[in-house]
């Protein structure tokens, strides 16, 4: 169901490639379960049709629109792309998206059974992500900025999820974070949302990446938080080996935002009135794992 009460079903699907792309209309359609902003749909084998559902505005598929073919074509592991685009109508007076499907299973369904593989994937990815922006990428509002600036967020996941024993450890890393001096160098390619959903894996690695809709330009620390909220514990070292390029201020930040980013993840598998909208049961023990390593995960 979308915000204005619109039900998503395949029927609804199938209506609007014969309206819009009939040529595609044929093909099989099959429900993909998760997403919150957006409901993925699959259309034959080698498509998926991403349906804007909870966000409020067109601009997320609209940068997936834009950038996602420019940096598709220099990344080392699988993303949407897309191919069609569907507009407004009186049938669904919202964004829908063609896209290429990324074989594999969500990683908060899966798991990593070949660390150093993982981590060196996920490097060798993010190496290839992290280049200069160009002056017109898109800038976040509410991501990017040096965590100093996000402190009202990363307290209101600290007091509803902290367990008390955890409190003066997680709170450490935090204000190690706050200290640790801002991205000095030029605004870069960052994805912006690395969590166990947004990545795929294929016989116990990282095999792609989705979700590109909050991609900006800015301080890669943000993305660097994977090493910790995606390995498995003891694989960050290794990540940082291949990636090579993040110095210890940067690391410090990386790893302050991990901590929130697994405070995240564990309020949104919350249920009932202290979670988050859309959450997800199978995030709590992620972000529960995911708050472990960065505490005793190495890389102190």
């Amino acid at each position: 169901m979308t915000d204005t009460g619109i039900e998503i079903t395949a029927d609804l699907v199938r209506d609007l490639l014969q309206e819009q792309h009939p040529d595609l209309a044929g093909l099989a359609v099959r429900e993909v379960a998760g997403g919150w902003g957006n409901q993925m749909w699959r259309l034959g084998d080698e498509l998926a049709v991403r349906m804007q559902r909870m966000d409020p505005t067109p601009e997320l598929q609209l940068k997936e629109r834009r950038w996602l073919p420019v940096l598709a074509p220099r990344l080392p592991l699988p993303v949407p792309t897309p191919v069609r685009c569907g507009e407004p109508s009186e049938r669904f007076p919202k964004h829908w998206t063609v896209m290429t499907w990324v074989p594999g299973e969500p990683l908060d369904h899966a798991s990593i059974s070949h660390g150093d593989h993982a981590a060196a994937t996920l490097a060798g990815f993010l190496k290839a992500l992290h280049v200069e922006a160009p002056a017109d990428a898109p800038i976040s509002e509410d991501r990017g900025e040096h965590p100093k600036k996000c402190t009202d967020g990363f307290d209101h996941f600290f007091h509803a999820v902290v367990p008390d024993d955890l409190a003066d450890d997680v709170r450490a890393v935090w204000d190690d974070a706050v200290a640790a001096p801002k991205w000095e160098g030029p605004p870069l390619w960052v994805h912006g949302d690395l969590h166990p959903a947004n990545v795929v894996v294929t016989d116990g690695t990282l095999s792609g990446v989705i979700d590109f809709g909050t991609v900006f330009a800015g301080d890669p620390a943000w993305d660097l938080a994977a090493a910790w909220v995606l390995l498995p514990r003891g694989a960050a070292a290794c990540f940082f080996d291949v990636y090579a390029h993040a110095d210890k201020a940067t690391i410090r930040r990386a790893r302050g935002l991990a901590a929130q980013q697994s405070l995240f993840l564990m309020l949104m598998g919350q249920n009932g009135d202290r979670g988050l909208p859309g959450g997800k049961p199978t995030w709590g023990p992620a972000g529960r794992a995911a708050l472990d390593r960065v505490l005793r995960g190495g890389l102190m």
